[in-house]
């Protein structure tokens, strides 16, 4: 299950091993031997084995689909590389921070901050999570520049109105609060606010889940767009292979948090060799 190679010059993002678990542990399962779980827990101490060693690189330039269903571990990968938890063990490299020499959860507070700030962005699936519901549209992206350090008010209102234009809030819109938005709106001022500081990588999390197709269909032509305008690498979550299919260069399949299967996206969605892959994409058709 090798990675095949992607469109870009080298890996951008590198895990190594990823392990998240929810729990003590027991005799039982402290060997997290696949065979006494079932699914992804242990039926002795109930402790959730959410990622088990999750290994994967992603190439600069290109969209990583990630699929799987509810409980698979998806999203827990993006929430372990953002710090929004914190793995219980493995390792993850980016290349544009210490020229990729360090592991990103070996640092420190300041220096997890500034990955944050400067080396990924991510949008959530629940746009409460990512924006202050309450502020302006501007106020949101211009909060995300200051914790990066910029001062100059003129240069942080000019940078945020650009945003929001390119990704479509009407300029009469800019100084209103999110809260009052359509969440195809609310997502696009996440994006918009993800990319405030050049980001060389990408999280999405189940960005289109809850939208009307319609809204769907402008936030993924929204995500090509800043593809080609930013090349920008992207982790792409997501428990619909339509989207993925649309979206990514390679795609890795997950269940019971761990990688059943990976490939160039067209590979997988014509070609499946994994059962649970077979079931998700005949489930297309």
């Amino acid at each position: 299950m090798s990675d095949a190679r992607a469109p870009g010059e080298d890996w951008v993002l590198r895990t190594n091993k990823l392990s998240k678990q929810f729990g003590d542990r027991c005799d039982l399962c402290r060997s997290v031997d696949p065979s006494v779980l079932e699914r992804n827990f242990c039926p002795k101490c109930g402790t959730v084995y959410a990622l088990r060693s999750v290994s994967f690189d992603l190439y600069r330039g290109e969209v990583l689909g990630i699929v799987g269903e509810s409980g698979s571990g998806k999203s827990t990968i993006l929430n372990c590389l953002y710090y929004d938890l914190e793995p219980t063990s493995g390792e993850v490299f980016v290349r544009d921070f210490e020229e990729g020499q360090t592991n990103i959860f070996s640092v420190s507070g300041q220096r997890r901050r500034h990955i944050r700030n400067h080396v990924l962005g991510k949008v959530y699936q629940n746009p409460v999570h990512g924006l202050r519901m309450r502020f302006s549209s501007l106020a949101n992206i211009a909060e995300k520049l200051i914790a990066a350090g910029n001062r100059t008010v003129g240069d942080m209102e000019d940078r945020a109105r650009n945003l929001l234009e390119h990704v479509n809030i009407p300029t009469f819109r800019m100084k209103e609060a999110p809260a009052n938005f359509s969440g195809g709106m609310q997502q696009r001022v996440q994006i918009a606010k993800a990319l405030s500081n050049n980001p060389p990588v990408l999280l999405l999390d189940e960005v289109t889940t809850g939208l009307d197709l319609s809204v769907q269909a402008k936030v993924l032509d929204l995500i090509k767009q800043i593809r080609r305008d930013f090349e920008i690498s992207m982790l792409l979550v997501s428990h619909d292979l339509a989207v993925v299919r649309m979206l990514a260069d390679r795609t890795i399949v997950m269940l019971n948090g761990t990688i059943v299967e990976r490939g160039l996206t067209d590979q997988i969605m014509e070609d499946p060799q994994h059962a649970y892959t077979q079931e998700l994409v005949y489930s297309l058709l």
